[in-house]
């Protein structure tokens, strides 16, 4: 699949990062002799932050090109996405030549945050407007608005690249998420110039407190835990009559002048600027890894989003023989004050394998759900190579042993072709209501007994059974 990008300003250069590390080809076009450079600092930071999500490996990346003629870009493009500065002339000048160079396949987005799609096709072309947030290689919303068959065709798309599309009804100034953040916006610009708040003050007020609420919940649904027991309803009663109080200038702006802009400038600059522009950006990129990666425990929000593309990212196969039952990045969080990763985590790594190789045997969530599982009884690591934040980690598991209620695993951690780490694991199968071992389900006995005849034949690895549990 091969996605071209019309621009690669910040929002471009995101969508580039978003479509290139979910495995697509990736074109560029862009006039600015400095879109290569910018591009490339954008891609440092999707690459550290994206996989950091995930607890298997995304695609391996897509090949990136850039084009001084914007046709050459989008020949053979499945997805065009138009993100040129947000003046509707320019639009006007180049949406129509995109038009005339993408096959009838492609899909054209513009990544407009504001104009309606009757607006953009004025002079007869067809885009749909395809708004993302900054940063789009994270945040998973996407605004479509449109042509309704093509919009559906567009949110396949961008579902299968992790990301939430959502289809506005009719078309809008600004769509949805944009006119909330409007009003949220002439607010504070009130509240600073009045002298009632400082921008930090504004900023501390929204991430200590509703910030936080609406990462999961949104805004409805918020408030429909303040009415308590009664709901929404009651929050209604309650709380309605406030909006015929003067309570806010939402109707009103102040004068956008250029004491207004040396206020917000310098107070910004007091409030943040000892970092700069990337540093902010990767500690963004931290904190939203970590929010959604929080979400995914209960599978709320952004944190759903991460959970169902994963699941639908492909097997990765076998290597040397051996089931891949583990791919992923190692992220920054599991680096350490010696500057690699905590021993803590070759362990969590060599779980997700043998997680993965239970499900494989049968071992699902249906499986557990019925009451019956495998527990680790003990486990035995050997430190080979160090491991940085970054690193893609492959690993292969070997099956030992599994007769009756014993499932003997050794698993091999990679980075490329150095291997980095062993973990050997003795697992026992348990009935989850009396807590006692237990045969397996005669399915699941059959499926493990095809794993131990496939890997009979090959060599013991080296160390295995050192432990003394294991070397019984």
């Amino acid at each position: 699949m091969k996605a071209a990008i019309i621009g690669g300003g910040v929002i471009g250069g995101g969508w580039a990062a978003r479509f290139l590390l979910n495995g697509w080809d990736v074109a560029v076009a862009d006039p600015d002799p400095q879109a290569e450079r910018k591009i490339a600092a954008v891609l440092d930071n999707a690459r550290r932050a994206l996989p950091a999500l995930y607890d298997r490996a995304l695609p391996h990346e897509g090949r990136l090109t850039f084009h001084a003629d914007l046709a050459t870009a989008v020949a053979g493009a499945d997805w065009v996405q138009e993100s040129v500065p947000e003046v509707l002339e320019v639009k006007h000048r180049i949406l129509p030549m995109i038009a005339a160079a993408a096959g009838p396949q492609a899909i054209i987005g513009s990544s407009t945050s504001g104009f309606k799609p009757s607006e953009l096709n004025a002079a007869g072309t067809h885009a749909i407007v395809a708004h993302p947030f900054n940063p789009v290689y994270l945040l998973p919303l996407v605004e479509l608005v449109g042509d309704t068959d093509t919009c559906a065709r567009a949110a396949d798309i961008l579902r299968s690249i992790g990301m939430y599309p959502l289809t506005v009804r009719h078309e809008i100034d600004a769509h949805i998420a944009d006119r909330l953040l409007e009003a949220v916006w002439r607010e504070a610009l009130w509240l600073v110039k009045d002298g009632i708040a400082t921008t930090a003050e504004v900023d501390e007020a929204i991430r200590m407190g509703f910030g936080i609420r609406w990462a999961q919940m949104g805004l409805f649904e918020t408030y429909r835990i303040a009415g308590g027991e009664a709901g929404m309803a009651h929050f209604m009663a309650q709380f309605g009559p406030a909006l015929s109080w003067p309570w806010t200038k939402l109707m009103d702006v102040p004068e956008f002048n250029d004491e207004l802009v040396d206020l917000i400038a310098s107070q910004s600059d007091a409030q943040s600027g000892h970092l700069s522009i990337r540093e902010l950006e990767r500690l963004r990129d931290d904190n939203v890894v970590a929010m959604i990666r929080a979400l995914r425990r209960t599978g709320s929000g952004a944190g759903g989003v991460v959970t169902a593309h994963e699941a639908a990212l492909p097997d990765a196969g076998e290597g040397d023989g051996l089931p891949i039952t583990a791919m992923r990045q190692v992220p920054v969080s599991w680096t350490d004050y010696n500057g690699h990763m905590n021993e803590t985590h070759y362990l969590e790594t060599a779980s997700l394998a043998t997680d993965r190789f239970m499900q494989m045997i049968g071992v699902d969530a249906d499986y557990i759900a019925s009451g019956r599982s495998y527990f680790t009884v003990e486990s035995h690591i050997r430190h080979l190579d160090e491991v940085h934040a970054g690193d893609r980690l492959t690993v292969t598991t070997q099956v030992m042993a599994g007769a009756g209620k014993r499932l003997h695993l050794f698993n091999r951690l990679w980075r490329d072709d150095t291997l980095t780490a062993t973990v050997e694991t003795m697992l026992l199968h348990t009935d989850l209501s009396t807590r006692r071992t237990s045969d397996p389900d005669p399915a699941v006995a059959a499926h493990l007994s095809g794993w131990v005849d496939r890997h009979a034949g090959m060599p013991a690895p080296e160390g295995a059974g050192r432990s003394v549990g294991l070397g019984r």
